[in-house]
């Protein structure tokens, strides 16, 4: 039987990926493997996310209150 190590998983996701809890529990554990680099999958780094927000940035007002 293969068993998810939850506790393992809270300390990464809480303490070293500081989601908040709604968050962490809000992710299926494939996104959670995958935010935590593992599965093969490297996590994504702020030059991937530089990169990726150049490719398809934001529409003006996308984010905008007003």
């Amino acid at each position: 039987m293969n068993r998810f190590d939850w506790p393992a998983m809270l300390r990464a996701g809480l303490g070293g990926l500081r989601l908040t809890p709604a968050e962490f529990w809000a992710l299926t554990p494939a996104e959670l493997r995958l935010m935590l680099g593992q599965d093969g999958a490297a996590a994504l780094s702020r030059g991937g996310l530089n990169a990726l927000m150049a490719r398809w940035p934001d529409e003006k007002g996308d984010h905008d209150a007003g």
